[in-house]
C-alpha cells in the first residue's frame, strides 16, 4: 500500500488534494483509494492532516498513517525533523519551499507557481509535483479527477498547475 500523508492549514486545500489524488488513483481498474483528514477545531489557519492510501486491493485500514511513503508539505512553516520518523525507509518530503538541501526533503516552490496562474493554495500544485516526481498517478487521471470533483470555474487553472508542476517536478 502506499500512503500519502499531507500536511497543511486550514484553508490550504490538504484534504483536497488528498482526495482528488485517491480519486485519480481509483480511476485505474482494479485500483482502490481511501482519503480522509484529521484536524483540531476548525477554523483557518490551523494546522490540518489529511492522509490518502493507495493499493491495488479493497483498504480496510482506516487508521491514520504511522508511515508514510510520502509527505507532502504545502507550508513549510509545518516542517520539523520530527516528520522524518514518520517515514517508511524509502519515503520522501516533498516540501513548498525555495529551498533546501537536506535529503530526504524535495523542494518545490509551489507557491511561485501558484501566483504566476493566479491560485490563492498550492494544494493542486503540490499534487501535480507529486505526480511528476512519483508516477502514483498520471497527469490526465489527475485532469479526469479534477474535472469530476472540483467546481466548474476552478477546473481549468487546477488543471493547468497540475501539467506544469508535474513537468517541473519530473526535472528535479
Amino acid at each position: 500500500m502506499t500512503e500519502i500523508l499531507w500536511l497543511g492549514r486550514g484553508g490550504q486545500g490538504a484534504f483536497t488534494a488528498a482526495k482528488i489524488l485517491g480519486a485519480a488513483f481509483a480511476l485505474h481498474p482494479a485500483c482502490h483509494a481511501l482519503a480522509f483528514p484529521s484536524f483540531g477545531p476548525e477554523r483557518r489557519g490551523a494546522p490540518v492532516r489529511a492522509f490518502t492510501k493507495l493499493d491495488s486491493k479493497p483498504i480496510s485500514d482506516r487508521s491514520e498513517t504511522e508511515k508514510a511513503d510520502y509527505i507532502i508539505i504545502l507550508d513549510d512553516t509545518l516542517y520539523s525533523d520530527a516528520l522524518r520518523n514518520l517515514l517508511k525507509p524509502d519515503g520522501k518530503i516533498l516540501i513548498n519551499t525555495k529551498q533546501t538541501e537536506n535529503k530526504p526533503l524535495i523542494a518545490f516552490d509551489g507557491d511561485a507557481l501558484a501566483r504566476e496562474l493566479k491560485l490563492p493554495v498550492v494544494n493542486t500544485v503540490m499534487m501535480g509535483a507529486l505526480a511528476g516526481l512519483s508516477g502514483i498517478v498520471s497527469v490526465q487521471n489527475l485532469d479526469e479527477a479534477i474535472q469530476k470533483y472540483m467546481p466548474e470555474k476552478i477546473r481549468e487553472k487546477n488543471k493547468t498547475a497540475v501539467r506544469k508542476a508535474a513537468e517541473e517536478a519530473g526535472t528535479l
